[in-house]
């Protein structure tokens, strides 16, 4: 019998099932959690970290349980050791601990090797004299600790590469010959966040002492797909029900405001819960094909987001057919030097897009507005399309103003600036969602609107006002700002406003 099968067998002989419809029955380990222990266990190179992605309800804090309960008096118990388990937050410390208590309790055999402290939140393993804690990232410090064992639950909502919480436990292990840190939790919502870090690593880095084993489901699948659900959620149809995660997943496919959530949560998926802008599938469904012939046959409306010289800058045509719906063209300009690299620090595929002629990569280290609005000057004219509004944000729009003169550009359209705040945006982000909402918005499937509208984030004042927040965003989200500029204009009769000839260009 291997280390891996020790410790299968144990679970299911000695841990009963400590809550719920089963409760008192022996834990029946599912074959995802058979196969991830044995890895654990039986590597012939030692385990050092283990990983263990997975959606909400599919055991987590009581597999987090029966392995601490092996290593406190089970096969993996070791002579004067310490053991631990570590949550973001009191409550779900409080919940493992919990569980594993009632595990003790709930057995004759468990209760005489054990002996459990609930006002300290620990556990000594008698027979070894094992000691258990259970830590929270707000409640007892690390500090001063030593564990063979760190199990870290939930550590997905970990914002940021790391915390000082997460170091003190990981830094604690040096003293022993073969520590092992496991790591079990539902997805962090950014590829910046240290579980995807961590995951992103193993899987990179191919070490050989970590074991890491991810259930999600595909990136841009259907809510309802039943085959995706089984991906994120191995359990179902176990101690996963099936009927509860089918409801869930309905209502989110009905509101687009849930979607986010239900994605993170239940389908395991790396997307940002409570404040992403767009519903993916909402998304989706205006990625029909452009029709250039209506910028030709429409007013056309422009909307102008600069960067610093360094970054993104982007320009969005829009226009509005004769059945209402508003055709988007892009225009996405960034700095020809440090792609590569802005590519692997964005962990957006930059210099890809660039030759396939979704980006514009132009001069050197920084852009140079003159080249934009030469680019742009000339783009539009090949295309035929003469721009009467342009939208902008008054970021730097002194400096592209006197460049766009210098080289004319779009002198003839009337320039309207827009506010970034809420009183400007709001109107603008809401005219944008129900357009959305009824399908009227033709994106043409453009990979840099698609990262801008995967990635941004809106915030609300008191009074319900929105905006869209580039410091909270995960990624670049220039594009979809100019496209909401642009999008208000055509659509809300802004082009049919007369102006002052004297507010064109300087």
């Amino acid at each position: 019998m291997t280390r891996g099968d020790r410790v299968i067998a144990f679970i299911q002989q000695f841990c009963l099932v400590p809550e719920g419809k089963d409760v008192g029955s022996s834990i029946k380990l599912a074959d995802f959690q058979k196969e991830f222990i044995k890895e654990i266990y039986d590597n012939p190179h030692g385990t050092r970290r283990a990983i263990l992605g997975i959606a909400r309800k599919n055991g987590k804090s009581a597999l987090i349980a029966g392995l601490m309960l092996a290593h406190i008096c089970g096969p993996e118990a070791k002579l004067n050791s310490q053991v631990v388990s570590g949550a973001m937050s009191r409550d779900q410390a409080a919940l493992v601990f919990n569980l594993a208590s009632k595990m003790i309790q709930m057995s004759p055999e468990l209760s005489k090797v054990c002996r459990v402290v609930p006002s300290k939140k620990s556990i000594t393993g008698l027979a070894r004299n094992v000691e258990y804690k259970a830590l929270a990232a707000d409640g007892t410090t690390a500090h001063g600790l030593s564990p063979v064992l760190a199990i870290l639950d939930e550590v997905g909502q970990v914002k940021g590469p790391s915390s000082t919480f997460l170091e003190a436990i990981l830094t604690s292990q040096g003293a022993h010959d073969e520590p092992l840190q496991v790591f079990i939790s539902t997805q962090s919502p950014s590829d910046a966040d240290f579980f995807s870090l961590i995951i992103d690593d193993a899987k990179k880095s191919k070490d050989v002492k970590t074991i890491c084993h991810v259930y999600e489901a595909e990136a841009d699948c259907d809510l309802l797909d039943e085959k995706q659900w089984i991906k994120a959620n191995p359990a179902m149809g176990l101690f996963r029900g099936k009927d509860d995660l089918k409801e869930q997943l309905l209502q989110a496919s009905r509101l687009p405001s849930m979607e986010a959530s239900a994605r993170n949560l239940l389908l395991n998926q790396r997307v940002a819960q409570d404040s992403l802008f767009l519903a993916p599938a909402i998304w989706k469904k205006n990625a029909n094909t452009i029709d250039m012939s209506v910028f030709r046959s429409n007013p056309v409306a422009l909307g102008l987001d600069l960067s610093a010289r360094n970054d993104l800058t982007a320009c969005v045509a829009a226009a509005q057919d004769d059945n209402g719906i508003v055709h988007l063209l892009p225009w996405v300009f960034c700095p020809n030097k440090g792609i590569e690299e802005r590519s692997q620090r964005d962990r957006t595929p930059y210099s890809t897009w660039v030759r396939e002629g979704k980006m514009i990569a132009l001069g050197g280290a920084s852009l140079d507005y003159e080249q934009i609005a030469e680019h742009l000057r000339d783009s539009l004219d090949d295309l035929g399309i003469e721009p009467n509004f342009v939208a902008f944000d008054r970021w730097r729009i002194d400096v592209f103003k006197k460049a766009a003169e210098d080289v004319g550009f779009a002198t003839w359209a009337n320039w309207h600036e827009v506010g970034q705040g809420f009183k400007d945006m709001s109107p603008r982000i809401e005219n944008f969602e129900s357009l959305l909402l009824e399908e009227r918005i033709r994106h043409g499937n453009h990979p840099l609107l698609n990262m801008a509208a995967a990635n941004a984030i809106a915030v609300n004042d008191p009074a319900g006002s929105k905006k869209l927040d580039k410091s909270k965003s995960t990624q670049r989200i220039d594009p979809l700002i100019a496209a909401v500029m642009a999008v208000f204009a055509v659509s809300e009769g802004q082009l049919d406003e007369s102006f002052d000839a004297t507010s064109l260009i300087g």
